[in-house]
Parts: structure tokens; sequence; C-alpha cells
């Protein structure tokens, strides 16, 4: 595995060649089933080291929500998805506490369509030596006095507030339904969340995936990641933890690709109004769908 710098652009690839030997879906069986190669052993949640990682020296993990092969974040009980809140939230401490690591990035990669080679509930973690491009450009932004909750000051774009946590959509979102996720008041990152906020969390994920699953004849894959505060010993008193979903359909099954003029100019073209994305997915309630 080797970081390589674009020497044009001055963009970073991690060149991984050792993830084209992973099986793109397992011949037989589950891997993260009770019993299967990573989980030879009841679990309700789990973590462990990736075998196919995208960096070197133990920076990536998977995180397995549930047992159940058909469970989702969305149609799990709430006190199993705080108990996933609360995994992700000591693996954050964990692995950002080490001497070489200072970011975590948790994230998740849900359906086919956004690459998901094992449909087995799971998200993984990625850590960094230092802070990535993306999570660096908004922390230099917050402490440049941009104010995260005043995105939506008309409330056109609110999908939902509860419990002390807002989720609507940008204002300039590169997914057809892009949704960011964040606490009414200032906190860092996951493990400074104390348990009534982690337990509010749980609820506003199952909350938002399920108006994924419900917005369109069928679920929605999605991606996701949280930006948090960087672990490298810093102040960064401005970090403001965060949840960014990116749906990708424009339509009933439809993936919204990012086309050439999009990546040879670096501006995203997003064919659904923020607006009428914010609506779809209002509309799509807080009912948990039929089993």
């Amino acid at each position: 595995m080797e970081l390589r710098i674009d020497p044009l652009t001055g963009a970073r690839v991690q060149v991984a060649g050792l993830r084209q030997e992973r099986p793109n879906q397992p011949s037989s069986g589950c891997p993260f089933c009770v019993g299967g190669t990573e989980a030879p052993e009841p679990y309700d949640v789990r973590a462990f080291t990736n075998r196919w990682p995208s960096y070197p020296d133990d920076r990536c993990e998977v995180i397995l929500y549930a047992p159940d092969h058909e469970a989702t974040l969305a149609t799990l009980p709430e006190a199993h998805v705080r108990a996933v809140v609360d995994l992700w939230a000591a693996r954050t401490e964990a692995v950002g506490g080490r001497d070489d690591i200072a970011y975590v990035l948790i994230f998740e990669n849900h359906g086919a369509d956004v690459g998901a080679t094992i449909p087995h509930p799971h998200g993984q973690l990625f850590a960094y030596p230092d802070v990535p491009a993306l999570p660096a450009h908004e922390l230099q932004r917050l402490a440049d006095g941009h104010r995260l909750l005043e995105d939506d000051p008309g409330g056109e774009r609110l999908v939902v507030e509860r419990d002390g946590w807002r989720a609507w959509v940008p204002w300039a979102p590169a997914a057809p339904h892009g949704v960011r996720i964040a606490p009414l008041e200032q906190r860092p990152d996951l493990p400074s969340l104390s348990g009534p906020e982690r337990d509010a969390l749980a609820r506003m994920l199952i909350d938002v995936l399920g108006r994924f699953d419900r917005a369109f004849a069928a679920p929605m894959p999605y991606m996701f990641w949280f930006h948090q505060r960087p672990t490298d010993g810093g102040a960064w008193p401005h970090a403001w933890l965060h949840l960014e979903i990116a749906g990708v359909w424009r339509d009933d099954g439809v993936v919204r690709f990012v086309a050439g003029g999009e990546l040879g100019s670096g501006t995203f073209i997003n064919p659904v109004e923020p607006e009428a994305a914010a609506a779809r997915l209002r509309a799509a309630g807080t009912a948990r769908p039929a089993p």
C-alpha cells in the first residue's frame, strides 16, 4: 500500500492493490453472520480489523451492527442502535487514542448501488495520520464563523427535528437526496455525547434512514459518514459533530452517476432540487415499514 500525491493537482490517492484480491461476494454463507469467518462467536455488535484494508497499520475496521443478516439501522430496535452508537464512540476513542492517528472517520456504504459487497448490516472505520482535506476544510469554515445550524433559516429544507437533533437537506448537496444531521447543542465528537444524547441520535437514525426506505418504491441505497473532532490532541474549539447522508437515487431505482464534466471541473450538478428532496423525505413520515 502506498499514498501517492498527484504532482499536478495535489490530490492524495491511496493505492491499495491488496483490495483487488478481496472477494466481491462470499462464495457460500456470510462472513458476518454468527459462525462466519469474521464472527465465529455470538455477538450483539462487533468491531474487528479489516483483513482487506485500504490503509496499513490496522487503520481500517469493520463494525457489525447486528447478527441478523436482514436488519438495517432503520429496522433495529432503538436500544440496539444505541449499542451501535456506543461502539462507534468507543472505537473512535480507542483508535483515536493512538499516537499515530489524527482523525477517525466512521462511515457506511449501504446497498449494491454504492458498492456494498456484503448486504449484512455493517459499517466501517478509517483512521488517518493527519486530518483529511474535506473535514479539515469544514473545520476551517467553522473556525471562520460558519454557523452549522443556520444553513436552513426558513425551515424549507427541514426533514425532522426531535430530541435535540436536527436533520435537513443542505443548501447545495452533491447527492440527489443528501441529508445533514447535527445536535442542536455543539458537541465535538461521538465520545462526547451523553447517554440521553446517544439515545436521541439512535432515534434520529431510525427515523431518517426509515424515510430513505419509504421515500421510493424500494429502499434507497445511501452512504453516510460522521465528521467529528480530530484526535491529534488539539483543542479544536469549533468542531461540531455532524452526519452526512448521501442518497444516490434521483428517481425510483435511477442512480445519479457523477459525470465527466463534474470530475473535470470539480463542480457537481444535482438534478433534484434540495427543497423537493426535503419535501419527499418529510412526506415519508416516521412509521416503520410493514414487516
